[in-house]
């Protein structure tokens, strides 16, 4: 089977200012969706505190959701991998989706 070569005309170039390419912690992500979108709220929430702020929100169609889904389940099979399985909130390893 031949190898894909990468055409100079379809490549997608990619820019990311400082402020952005520093990211922001959450700890918190929120998920809604309509017929046509998911919505994506990333909080962050303080101890013992009775507020939390959304850091970021990402909206995106149901096929790039999927694909998200997919590229998060990769990286974390990756993930464990390399570094061993990560712990649920409860301490048990068990798998987190579905």
């Amino acid at each position: 089977m031949a190898d894909k070569k990468t055409n100079p005309a379809n490549t997608l170039k990619i820019q990311i200012d400082d402020d952005t390419a520093q990211g922001c912690y959450t700890n918190l992500v929120m998920l809604n969706h309509t017929e046509t979108e998911f919505v994506f709220d990333f909080v962050y929430v303080q101890p013992q505190q009775p507020k939390a702020k959304v850091r970021s929100r990402i909206l995106c169609n149901p096929q790039r959701a999927k694909g998200l889904l997919h590229a998060l389940a990769d990286n974390i099979k990756m993930y464990e991998n390399r570094f061993g399985p990560i712990k649920n909130g409860d301490g048990s390893s068990g798998e987190v989706m579905h």
